[in-house]
Order: C-alpha cells, then sequence, then structure tokens
C-alpha cells in the first residue's frame, strides 16, 4: 500500500488520500460510499433519488454498518427544501456534508451548529470566494472537461485550479477531467489539496447504475461527450446519444423553455442510468472516459490511483538535477 497523502483535505476530513467521490445523483449510495471510504477516500451518499429523509437515515444507517471511516452526504439545493434530509443527516452523527447549486449559506450555518464539515461544489474563483465568505471548509472546482453540471465559462480544469487556489484561503479541490494518479499528482501540482472524482466512481462495481451505462463509460472516448442545457444557462457533460442530440437540436431551434425541460427531466436521466437504454435518454459523463478503461471495484481505483501517484512523483523527482 501507499504511503498515505497528507493534505489539509485529508486532515480536515480524517482521510487516508485526497480522494473524494463525487455526488452522483441516483448512482451514489450506502454501498459506494463506504467503499471509497474503506479504500481511504470519502465516499459520499447522494440525497438525489432518495424518497425522503427517513429513506435517508436508512442509508447512513447502511453505511455506518458497512465502514467505520468517515463519509460525507451529498446534498443540490434548489431542486426540493433541503433543510429535512440536512437536519436528518446531522441528526445521524454525520459530519461531512457536501452542497452543490444554489446558496449555501443557511445551510453551512446549520452544520456549522453542530461542528459538521462543509464541502461546496463551485465553478472558478468568484463562486469559490462566495462560498468561503459562507464559511465553507473546503471547495471542489469543477472544470470545463467534467461530467454533469459544470460551469458556464467553458474554463478547463487545468486554467480554474490555480485560479481559485490563489483566490482563497480554504483548502481546493480539484474536479473534471481526473480519473487517474497522474490527475490526482497534477492537481496537487497546480495547488489543489485533493480531488473529487465522479465519472470513474460511476464505472465502479459498487455504483448503482446499470451496467450497460458502466461498460459504455469504460468503452468511450472523449469525444463521445457533448454539453447540453447551455439555452438553460447550466450546461451539462452526458454521453452522446440520439437523446441527447435530439436536446441540442432543440436548444439551437429556439424551441420553448418548457419543450426542453421535457426533455431533461429526471425520468428521462433514469432510462438511462437506472434502466440501461442508452439511446432514449441522457446519462452524465466527463471527457474522463477516455482514461478510465475498465470497470473496477472502487477500492481498486483508489489503491491504484495512490500507487500511480506515487510513482510520478518519483520519476519527477529524478528530472530534477
Amino acid at each position: 500500500m501507499s504511503h498515505a497523502i497528507e493534505t489539509r483535505v485529508t486532515r480536515l476530513l480524517g482521510i487516508r488520500y485526497p480522494i473524494v467521490q463525487g455526488g452522483l445523483a441516483r448512482v451514489a449510495f450506502s454501498g459506494l460510499a463506504a467503499a471509497v471510504s474503506n479504500a481511504g477516500g470519502l465516499g459520499q451518499i447522494s440525497t438525489a433519488g432518495l424518497d425522503g429523509p427517513e429513506a435517508l437515515r436508512a442509508e447512513i444507517r447502511r453505511c455506518r454498518s458497512l465502514t467505520d471511516q468517515p463519509f460525507a452526504v451529498n446534498f443540490p439545493i434548489g431542486r426540493n427544501d433541503i433543510t429535512p434530509g440536512l437536519d436528518a443527516a446531522l441528526e445521524e452523527g454525520v459530519r461531512i456534508i457536501a452542497l452543490t447549486a444554489g446558496n449555501p449559506a443557511p445551510f453551512i450555518r446549520r452544520c456549522e451548529q453542530v461542528g459538521a464539515r462543509t464541502l461546496v461544489l463551485t465553478a472558478g474563483p468568484e463562486l469559490a470566494r462566495k462560498a468561503e465568505a459562507a464559511g465553507a471548509d473546503m471547495v471542489a472546482t469543477v472544470g470545463y472537461e467534467g461530467g454533469g453540471h459544470i460551469g458556464r465559462s467553458d474554463e478547463t480544469t487545468m486554467v480554474m485550479v490555480p485560479r481559485t487556489v490563489a483566490a482563497v484561503k480554504i483548502p481546493v479541490l480539484a474536479s473534471g477531467g481526473i480519473a487517474t494518479g497522474a490527475g490526482l499528482l497534477a492537481a496537487l501540482a497546480l495547488g489543489a489539496e485533493g480531488v473529487e472524482m465522479g465519472t470513474r466512481f460511476v464505472a465502479s462495481a459498487e455504483a448503482v447504475a446499470h451496467d450497460n451505462y458502466k461498460n459504455a463509460l469504460a468503452g468511450a472516448a472523449p469525444a463521445d461527450t457533448m454539453l447540453i442545457k447551455r439555452t438553460l444557462g447550466m450546461p451539462g457533460r452526458v454521453l452522446r446519444s440520439p437523446h441527447a442530440e435530439r436536446i441540442v437540436a432543440a436548444e439551437a431551434a429556439g424551441a420553448p423553455k418548457e419543450e426542453i425541460v421535457a426533455m431533461i427531466a429526471g425520468t428521462a436521466n433514469a432510462r438511462g442510468t437506472d434502466g440501461g437504454d442508452l439511446l432514449d435518454s441522457y446519462v452524465w459523463a466527463g471527457q474522463c472516459v477516455g482514461l478510465i478503461g475498465g470497470v473496477e471495484p472502487a477500492g481498486a481505483i483508489i489503491a491504484r490511483m495512490a500507487e500511480e501517484a506515487a510513482a510520478g512523483l518519483v520519476r519527477l523527482r529524478g528530472m530534477v538535477a
């Protein structure tokens, strides 16, 4: 096993490696979160796809039965009131909360009352500064290469990470295009203190996703991804599919917002994520699909990343006279 990689993120979260599994709506529940945490990273339970606070409590308890390591619960702000779920998570003793989209300030204050750490997903320096001002303990910044929802600027991870690091004093996680130990090492070199990975963990044995989806990620190339929802002001990267092409065509044709919203409903995502229909659906995927190669247990992914990062550091040291 590789030596631990210590950063402010690992110290804040109490983990061995600065590798955080993304929120992954409909995909990341107790099994995946526990596997990631047992391997030395930080697993997250997604609340998107769970039917209310009691279902979340059940997932938290199941996760705790599978690991004695820290794990987080991920809340997307804006679709529904997250307060009941957040209260349930904090009552269950979860002390790491991840917040995505929307205004995190009131929820950060709630977490501060019980000493819970907060991670806020952002896209670039401006949003990172706002999260820091609101009291976030750390931010993840996601670049253009990432899967799922990304920023509006088309700014790449390579550029966004050092700009965000320079803008805030709290630790920064790099996200978007990272799936290997080399990517982890590069993120650390850019000033980040860890990485958050989504797409790579969808293609893991423990992810609650249809095998068709996992295998498609493992066999895809970066060009097999595309952006949808630009005209709605919330671009997201997905695997290329006939349904995704129809969404983009409707946007280009100036279709009414209601028509586009109907095409991106959660049921359309579920047809692929849960049902395995990758033609009449859209499923999230980052450009790092070109680096995946196969579906593996989450623990194997993390162990290899740690080994690759350690070997890469040795190689780089050898280049210094």
